[in-house]
């Protein structure tokens, strides 16, 4: 008999898209954008999905929506929308599948206030009737498959995903991702694993489960008591792109700290490509930080100080490449001394 983690290096079909696994890169505001998406497909993520694109922005023509529409060398391409009226989501989803995306996510899990406050994200979760509406116009919009992502419900009295899941299945939705826990909760408690198998009992398409899923441990435990299909990984992901692919077994997923202290480096340079000096100079420092946690926990303060201060890439490079060094052989000094 099958185990479950073994379940996760295999395809899984949304329509007619075919994933390589079942390990999935959340859609992450602020992190998951092109560079970031690009090294975790690169190493072996199952499916990747963009940062969240404002639909009415895409439409207007907003430059920083059209930078996180793109997905050069990602394929499948999926981007994930967000709105509140169904026709800016129809325009939006068709700019979309015009610009190359294989699939189209629709937003219904972003607890932020700034997008809740605008009937947003998991807010429509409030509203099932209009929910519905944005997703039946995306559904009619594009040829190919419109994928779903929501919370639980906005808080415990209204635990209504399943409700919702049963009837967008119906409007024509083919994956349902749900992240286990309400809006209310945000991102404190456990996510709550178990009642994702409640929507699970109520569709038939795939569901995927999302939610403190931070190792392979959790992956078993996580599929067995959600019944989902696949799992998607959010904040286990910073400082490690490479995470779903390790947790899926992939060849391309690096195996040496070596390896991925280069990967970090790589990362700098390509944020610093993508924005420009003084845009991805200010975006990569959260990367930094993320990165020297993983990989250099030791690393001289002053090193990480002088980083978040410097705003000359080739600076920053410098001191980047010395903490993540020096930090990993102060650790490994360490760590021999206490042995």
């Amino acid at each position: 008999m099958q185990s479950k983690t073994d379940i996760v290096s295999q395809p899984l079909s949304i329509g007619p898209v075919r994933t390589r696994n079942r390990v999935f890169l959340a859609p992450l505001s602020g992190i998951s954008d092109l560079p970031f998406r690009q090294l975790a497909w690169r190493y072996g993520a199952g499916l990747v999905v963009t940062e969240m694109v404002a639909s009415r922005e895409l439409v207007t023509e907003r430059r920083e929506s059209r930078v996180r529409l793109r997905g050069d060398g990602i394929d499948p391409h999926v981007v994930q929308l967000a709105g509140r009226e169904a026709d800016w989501m129809a325009e939006a989803a068709r700019i979309a599948e015009a610009e190359g995306a294989a699939m189209i996510d629709i937003n219904m899990g972003c607890p932020a206030k700034k997008v809740t406050g605008g009937y947003s994200g998991s807010a429509l979760m409030r509203d099932p009737e209009h929910a519905l509406g944005l997703i039946e116009a995306t559904v009619r919009a594009v040829s190919v498959p419109v994928t779903l992502k929501m919370r639980l419900g906005w808080d415990h009295d209204n635990l209504n995903a399943p409700e919702i899941a049963g009837r967008a299945e119906a409007a024509g939705v083919q994956m349902i991702t749900i992240h286990g826990r309400t809006r209310m909760q945000f991102y404190e408690g456990e996510a709550d694993w178990t009642a994702i198998a409640r929507v699970r009992d109520a569709v038939n398409v795939p569901i995927v489960a999302n939610g403190d899923v931070n190792s392979t441990a959790d992956i078993a435990l996580c599929l067995e008591r959600s019944g989902a299909d696949a799992v998607m990984v959010g904040r286990a992901s910073r400082g490690q792109p490479w995470i779903c692919g390790q947790f899926a077994g992939s060849a391309s997923a690096p195996a040496h700290a070596r390896e991925k202290r280069a990967i970090a480096l790589e990362h700098y340079r390509m944020m610093i490509e993508h924005y420009g000096e003084d845009v991805g100079v200010r975006h990569a420092r959260k990367h930094i930080g993320w990165y020297l946690e993983t990989l250099a926990p030791a690393a001289a303060h002053g090193l990480k100080a002088a980083m978040m201060a410097s705003r000359d890439p080739e600076e920053v490079i410098g001191l980047f490449s010395e903490a993540l060094y020096s930090g990993a052989v102060r650790l490994a000094s360490g760590m021999e001394a206490a042995a």
